[in-house]
């Protein structure tokens, strides 16, 4: 979004005065979710994911201190086990009544490489520490994800990404890993050793085993200039393969109801460093929602005041080592849904996605986040060989998302996209057999590795079959 705040309602507002019965009811719309019980009439505690979507109690919790204690414990471990890491999936990836199994403990780099710039991680290692912990030895990852909270494990069982023009998402560049398999075995897994199960759950959606280790390929350290500007949102559409071929990274975002995008680059320099500013982005955000609020049904109108008053604003740049600036601080909960569509199908697809939503959903005020993602090999990934085009939606946590289904899922899968695996989509086995080459050998694997199921919950049931 963007990054210097110029308040949007300005005088503007003098424009809303008859807006009262609007504000009460988005008053009454925008009161706090209620919340499920901290303690069940069992006694267990109360997990939930970050957007409060989903809620468990399960039966045990369990964060082992290193491999050979998550080994030992697996065996015996009440069902269905489910690995957590910080919880920013929005589907029902995590919810158990047995074991919720945390690899908090399982955290830091393990060894390096100078010469071939790879690093081997504990799987439970946070992205938002691996960034200083791989500048310290000089590398870095050519991409991160627009939030970087999760952990490794996390992010690689769900295939998280993040933009650029022949840069793959994170699991792309794993080279090894370590699994614990339900039955207490520790296999380890590369392209030469085991590629069967390594193809298959480098993105497994934590249902082949427990990541305990992995091996990452990276690249030496570099200084990146991060470039934020506020364009037509029509320009971009136009002119985004060209934006995405010419930056090392870029994505935009589109602010919906203002025909406006804002168009975010990285490309490496060596002028000297201007770190970032502190991040306003949640000022922005609610300024375009009280936008919403006061505007809602008269579109034109909601249109002309935001023109109005992000006229002229000025061009962010930082200057500082990629870690650094690729990820943001994100404390606005939200809910989304994103899928991974054909490049050549990105642009009209996200044509038609702002169509609806400013034609049926009028309360959206969030904005509509397109990055582009390189082909890979893993067999359940979004991105298996094919370059792919992102397009995600966003609802504000306190309000309805239900639009997404009705309007925005049914144009993102006439089109052949493939959902993010920790984000809202609706499909079943069916439906991903027929999107996923390699689904049926995953599933042969993901039975070989777990045959009595011990580490499936019914949403993992619904997408295996």
């Amino acid at each position: 979004m963007i990054t210097r705040r110029k308040v949007l309602l300005g005088s503007a507002g003098l424009m809303a005065l008859g807006a009262g019965s609007c504000a009460g009811r988005r008053a009454w719309m925008s009161r706090e979710p209620a919340l499920p019980a901290a303690i069940d009439p069992q006694g267990r505690a109360l997990w939930s994911n970050w957007s409060g979507l989903e809620h468990a109690y399960p039966m045990k919790r369990a964060a082992p201190a290193d491999e050979a204690e998550l080994a030992a414990m697996l065996p015996a471990a009440a069902v269905p086990i489910r690995p957590v890491g910080a919880g920013h999936s929005f589907t029902a990836l995590v919810p158990t009544e047995g074991t919720l199994l945390s690899l908090d403990r399982l955290e830091g780099l393990v060894s390096q490489d100078t010469t071939t710039a790879t690093a081997t991680v504990r799987a439970g290692t946070k992205l938002s520490a691996l960034g200083p912990a791989l500048a310290a030895i000089g590398q870095e990852m050519l991409s991160l994800p627009d939030i970087n909270k999760q952990t490794l494990a996390g992010a690689l069982a769900t295939g998280t990404h993040g933009t650029g023009k022949g840069i793959t998402a994170i699991h792309g560049t794993v080279t090894a890993l370590r699994l614990v398999l339900p039955d207490g075995t520790i296999a380890e897994c590369s392209r030469q050793t085991r590629p069967e199960l390594f193809h298959a759950a480098r993105v497994g959606l934590g249902a082949f085993g427990v990541l305990s280790q992995v091996t990452l390929q990276n690249q030496p350290l570099s200084r990146v200039k991060k470039v934020v500007r506020l364009v037509d949102t029509d320009w971009v559409l136009g002119e985004w393969p060209m934006l995405a071929a010419k930056h090392r990274n870029a994505e935009f975002l589109v602010l919906p109801f203002t025909g406006k995008s804002a168009l975010i680059t990285h490309d490496v320099t060596t002028e000297p460093v201007s770190p970032r500013l502190p991040d306003t982005d949640s000022q922005t955000l609610m300024d375009l929602k009280r936008l919403r609020d006061l505007f809602e049904f008269t579109p034109g109108l909601r249109r002309r005041a935001a023109q109005m008053a992000m006229k002229d604003l000025p061009t962010d740049v930082a200057i500082d080592e990629g870690w650094k600036l690729l990820s943001n601080e994100r404390p606005d909960r939200f809910k989304e849904m994103e899928y991974h569509l054909p490049i050549a199908a990105q642009a009209e697809v996200l044509r038609e996605v702002i169509a609806r939503i400013e034609r049926d959903a009028l309360d959206v005020f969030f904005p509509i986040e397109a990055r582009i993602i390189a082909p890979d090999d893993a067999w359940l990934s979004p991105f298996y060989q094919r370059e792919s085009g992102s397009i995600a939606v966003h609802a504000w946590y306190k309000e309805p998302h239900d639009w997404m289904f009705k309007l925005i899922e049914p144009l993102f899968r006439e089109a052949g996209g493939r959902p993010h695996w920790g984000k809202l989509h609706s499909l079943g086995a069916g439906e991903l057999k027929a999107l996923y080459p390699m689904f049926a050998e995953a599933q042969a694997v993901r039975r070989s590795v777990d045959p009595a199921g011990r580490m499936v919950n019914p949403f993992l049931k619904k997408v295996f079959g």
